[in-house]
C-alpha cells in the first residue's frame, strides 16, 4: 500500500463510527465506502468492496456468512460495533487479508483456522473436491495432498471420501502446526496424516490413487511486484525461483513413482503455466476450466508422467 496516497482510518473516526453505526447493514455500507477508497487489493476469496465488506464484517459479529438477510437490520451492541470498527480498521490500515483479522477462511464453504502461518486458502481445486473429482478418477481410498499448508485441500477431500486416507505433507513445521487444528476441528485425524517432509524426501514409498499438489509457484520477480495483502504470507508458501517452478519440477519428475497403475495427478502451477508449457511444449498437460473461476491447474495419469519423464 502505497503510504502517501493511501486512505486511512483515523482513530477519531473510529470513535465517531462506533456511535452511528448502529445496524450490520450500517456497518457493511461503512466498510464498503471505507474500501471502496482506499488502496486495498482483493485477492483472498473477495474481488469487490461489498464482498471484502462481507468478510470482514460479518465473522467479526460472529456469525456465518450465509445469513438471514433479516439480520442485517439487526442493532449491534456497543462491543460489537467496536469489535466490527477495529476489523475494519485493521483491513484499511494495515493490509492484512480479513483470513488473517479473523483467524478463519473458508473452502469448499467450510471454515477453516488460518493464520499468518499459512497462506490464505484460495485454490480452484476447490471446485473439483465438490465434483468428487470427476471425471479423472473414481472414489479414491489412497489421497496425497502435497504442500497442504492449512490441510484444507487435505481435510475438505477427507470429508468428501469417508473411507479414504490422506496424507497431507508440508516442509513448514509451523505450518503443521495450524493443519493439526484444522484437522482436529473436523474429527478426521484417523484418516489425515500430517507428514513433515520436503516433497517426496522424507515420504515412505506407497502407491496412491491420487496426488493433489498446491506447491509454491509464485517467480522471483513476481514476488517482488506482489500487493501487501500477499506480502503478509509465509514466503516460504509462495517463492519458487526465478520461473517459479522450483518445487514445480521435482514433482512431475517423482510423482509417477508414488501413484498406482491408474493414479493421477493434479497440480496447481498458477502464473507459472506459461513457464512450465514455455520449459516443455512437448508434454501432454490437461489444463482445467473452472465455473467459479481460476486457472493453471492441470491434470496428468501415471501413464503420462512416465510417457514425459525424460523431459523433466
Amino acid at each position: 500500500m502505497n503510504d502517501e496516497i493511501a486512505h486511512q482510518i483515523t482513530p477519531e473516526l473510529s470513535e465517531a463510527a462506533v456511535a452511528e453505526l448502529i445496524t450490520v447493514r450500517d456497518m457493511l455500507r461503512w466498510a464498503a465506502s471505507q474500501f471502496e477508497t482506499a488502496d486495498l487489493f482483493y485477492g483472498h476469496g473477495t474481488d469487490n468492496p461489498w464482498d471484502e465488506a462481507v468478510a470482514v464484517v460479518i465473522p467479526a459479529i460472529e456469525l456465518p456468512l450465509e445469513i438471514n438477510p433479516h439480520i442485517l437490520d439487526a442493532r449491534l451492541l456497543t462491543e460489537e460495533r467496536e469489535e466490527v470498527v477495529d476489523a475494519i480498521t485493521r483491513r484499511v490500515n494495515e493490509g492484512i487479508p480479513s483470513a488473517y483479522i479473523h483467524n478463519q477462511a473458508y473452502f469448499n464453504k467450510i471454515p477453516f483456522y488460518i493464520d499468518e502461518r499459512v497462506i490464505v486458502p484460495r485454490s480452484p481445486i476447490a471446485e473439483l473436491i465438490e465434483q468428487a473429482f470427476e471425471p479423472f478418477i473414481e472414489e479414491p481410498m489412497q489421497i496425497l495432498d502435497m504442500c497442504t499448508g492449512s490441510a484444507c485441500i487435505a481435510v475438505a477431500t477427507a470429508l468428501q471420501f469417508e473411507d479414504a486416507q490422506v496424507d497431507a505433507v508440508d516442509i513448514s513445521p509451523e505450518a503443521l502446526e495450524v493443519a493439526k487444528i484444522n484437522v482436529d476441528a473436523y474429527g478426521v485425524d484417523d484418516r489425515v496424516k500430517l507428514i513433515k517432509s520436503d516433497l517426496f524426501k522424507s515420504l515412505p514409498k506407497k502407491q496412491y490413487d491420487l496426488i493433489i499438489a498446491n506447491p509454491p509457484y509464485v517467480s522471483a520477480d513476481s514476488v517482488a511486484e506482489l500487493p501487501e495483502e500477499f506480502l503478509s504470507e509465509p514466503e516460504l508458501a509462495l517463492l519458487a525461483g526465478e520461473e517459479g517452478l522450483d518445487c514445480v519440477i521435482p514433482i512431475l519428475k517423482q510423482a509417477a513413482d508414488y501413484l498406482n497403475i491408474e493414479g493421477v495427478l493434479i497440480m496447481e502451477v498458477g502464473e507459472a503455466q506459461d513457464a512450465l508449457e514455455a520449459m516443455y511444449p512437448e508434454v501432454p498437460f490437461t489444463w482445467l476450466e473452472f465455473d467459479n473461476g481460476g486457472e493453471g491447474v492441470f491434470v496428468m495419469t501415471k501413464e503420462q508422467l512416465l510417457a514425459a519423464k525424460d523431459m523433466f
